[in-house]
C-alpha cells in the first residue's frame, strides 16, 4: 500500500511539473507587432566593398559615404546583438546621379551599383533570415529623379502630372497632383504608369524574399492606389508588413490611409511627443499617454505602429537635447526606455544606439561611427532584449498609474505578466508612491539593475534619482507551484532511494 500510495505521488507531481512546464513554454504565434526594427540608410552605415566607391567622396556630406549590401552583411551579428530583429533600409533601386540616399529613382529593375548587385542583396536578406531578421524595403512610388529618361519619351508623357508646385497642403488634390520638392510627380491614375509600379513592388518581393515595404511620401498618392497595392502584394507574399509615412500630426488624416489597406505608420505625433517630452528636463509624460488613447480609438492595430525618436528627416535627438542645454546621456536614456516599453514597435536609426549627434539633413545622415558610445549601445541591447524577452512589453495595455508633472508610472500588462515602467523626468530625487490590488504580496524585481522592492500591504515606494526611468517586474513573493513541484518530487526521490537501500541492507 505504501509503495502504491509513492507511486501515485510521484506520478501526481510530476504531472503538475511537466503541465506548468508546458504552460510556461508555450507561446504565442509571433507577428509583427513583436519586433524591433532598425532603420539604416545604406551609403550611411558601413562600407565591405571598396571597389564599389566611385564618385564617393567622404568630405561631402551630400556625396556618396560608401555603405553598401556587403557592408550590412559584415554587420548582421552586430544588430542582433542589438536585439534587432527587422531591419528597414533605404531604396535599393538605381538612382541618378548624387542620388546616395535612394529617393530619386531611376531604374525601378535595377539595384543601386553604389550599394551592389541584386545577387548581393539577395544574399543580404538570406542572412538575414538565418539570423531570425527580417528585411524592410523603403519604396517610392509617388515621384522618380529630376531627371529620369520618361521625361523625354513621348510614348511616356501621361505617367506624370503636369508640372505644379504644392502651395496648399490643405488641398488634398494639389498635395496628390503636385511635384514634391520639384520631382516629377508620377501619375498612378494612369493604368500603364500604376502596372509598372505594382508589378516593379511584386517583382523585388518574388525575387529577394523580403519581409516588407516602408511607403514613402503615402499622402501623396491617391488612397484607390494603396488599396491596389496592398491586395498585390498581400497576393505575393501573405505576412507582408507595409509601414507608411504620412508625414502629418492629426492621426484622424492618418487613419485614412489604413482603411486603404497600409496596416501601420511611423507615428509622428508620438514622435513630437517624445521629443518634446524626452529633450528638456521638467517635463510632464501625460500627454504620452493620450497619444496612446487617441491610438487605440483610430487604428485597427495600434501595437503594430512605428515609435521612434529619430530618423534621417529630422535633426538628431541629441542635437534637440544640445540645444536645449541638457546631458544629451541622460536625456537619450529617458527616451530610448519609453521607445522600448511603450505600446507600437521601436524604430532605432542608426547611430541612436551610440549617441550620434547631428542637425539638419546631410548632418543627420553622417556615416555611422560603431565606437562612439559603446555605454549606450550596452544600453540600448539591454532595452531591446528586455522588449524580446517580456510579452507584455510587446502587446500589454498601457495604463499611466502615476501622472505627477515630471513623476510618472506606467503599467503594462499582458495575460499573467505585469511590468510597471518608473519614471522621472525632473533633476531632482524624489520618492514615488503607488498603490494596487495586484501588488499585494508581490514584489517589484528590477529588470535594468540588481534590485528587488516588497510591497506593503498593496502599496511600493520607489526612490528614484534625477534624470533616470526604471523597470520593473511583478513577482510573487512565495513559491509557485512548478517550485513546489520540483522540490517534492526531490524529496521523495530521496526517500525511495533510502527505502532501497535499507531493504537492500536487510537482504
Amino acid at each position: 500500500m505504501g509503495k502504491r500510495m509513492i507511486l501515485l505521488a510521484v506520478s501526481f507531481l510530476l504531472f503538475l511539473s511537466v503541465q506548468n512546464k508546458a504552460l510556461a513554454e508555450k507561446k504565442e504565434e509571433r507577428n509583427w507587432k513583436d519586433e524591433n526594427i532598425y532603420f539604416l540608410m545604406i551609403d550611411r552605415f558601413n562600407n565591405g566593398d571598396k571597389s564599389n566607391d566611385f564618385e564617393a567622396d567622404p568630405s561631402d556630406p551630400s556625396a556618396y559615404q560608401g555603405g553598401d549590401f556587403k557592408g550590412i552583411m559584415e554587420k548582421l551579428d552586430y544588430l542582433k546583438t542589438l536585439g534587432v530583429t527587422a531591419i528597414w533600409m533605404t531604396p535599393v533601386v538605381k538612382n541618378e546621379p548624387k542620388g546616395y540616399h535612394g529617393y530619386w529613382t531611376e531604374d525601378f529593375y535595377k539595384t543601386e551599383e553604389h550599394f551592389g548587385t541584386k545577387d548581393e542583396l539577395k544574399q543580404l536578406v538570406k542572412e538575414a533570415h538565418d539570423r531570425h531578421i527580417k528585411i524592410i524595403l523603403d519604396l517610392v512610388v509617388n515621384h522618380t529623379g529630376y531627371h529620369h529618361p520618361w521625361l523625354q519619351d513621348p510614348s511616356k508623357k501621361n505617367w506624370f502630372h503636369p508640372y505644379m508646385e504644392i502651395t496648399n497642403w490643405d488641398d488634398q488634390q494639389n498635395v496628390e497632383n503636385g511635384w514634391l520638392a520639384g520631382l516629377p510627380d508620377l501619375n498612378t491614375e494612369n493604368p500603364e504608369t500604376r502596372k509598372y509600379l505594382l508589378d516593379a513592388a511584386q517583382y523585388w518581393i518574388k525575387e529577394t524574399d523580403i519581409d516588407g515595404y516602408r511607403l514613402d511620401t503615402v499622402k501623396h498618392v491617391p488612397k484607390d492606389f494603396w488599396k491596389e497595392f496592398s491586395q498585390k502584394v498581400h497576393e505575393t507574399k501573405k505576412d507582408f508588413y507595409l509601414i507608411g509615412e504620412v508625414w502629418h500630426n492629426d492621426p484622424r488624416y492618418i487613419a485614412e490611409y489604413n482603411k486603404a489597406g497600409i496596416q501601420s505608420f511611423v507615428d509622428y505625433p508620438l514622435y513630437n511627443e517624445m521629443v518634446r517630452t524626452f529633450r528638456e528636463s521638467g517635463q510632464s509624460l501625460s500627454e504620452l499617454q493620450a497619444v496612446w488613447e487617441r491610438n487605440k480609438y483610430y487604428y485597427k492595430d495600434p501595437y503594430t505602429l512605428g515609435n521612434f525618436i529619430d530618423n534621417h528627416d529630422n535633426i538628431r535627438f541629441v542635437r534637440e537635447a544640445l540645444l536645449k542645454q541638457e546631458d544629451p546621456e541622460k536625456r537619450l536614456k529617458l527616451a530610448l526606455t519609453y521607445l522600448y516599453t511603450a505600446p507600437g514597435i521601436p524604430i532605432l536609426y542608426q547611430g541612436t544606439e551610440h549617441m550620434m549627434d547631428g542637425a539638419q539633413d546631410p548632418d543627420n545622415r553622417r556615416m555611422m561611427d560603431f565606437n562612439q558610445n559603446k555605454k549606450i549601445e550596452t544600453f540600448t541591447a539591454k532595452l531591446a532584449n528586455l522588449r524580446q524577452k517580456h510579452i507584455a512589453l510587446r502587446r500589454g495595455e498601457q495604463q499611466m498609474i502615476i501622472d505627477d508633472g515630471p513623476k510618472a508610472v506606467f503599467k503594462r500588462k499582458y495575460k499573467n505578466e505585469t511590468i510597471y515602467i518608473v519614471y522621472n523626468n525632473d533633476k531632482k530625487k524624489h520618492m514615488i508612491k503607488f498603490s494596487g490590488q495586484d501588488l499585494k504580496k508581490h514584489k517589484l524585481v528590477n529588470l535594468l539593475q540588481d534590485e528587488e522592492i516588497k510591497a506593503k500591504d498593496n502599496k511600493v515606494s520607489v526612490e528614484m534619482k534625477g534624470e533616470t526611468a526604471q523597470v520593473y517586474i511583478l513577482k510573487e513573493n512565495k513559491m509557485n507551484l512548478s517550485l513546489y513541484a520540483e522540490i517534492g518530487i526531490g524529496l521523495i526521490f530521496v526517500s525511495l532511494l533510502f527505502l532501497f537501500f535499507k531493504r537492500k541492507k536487510k537482504k
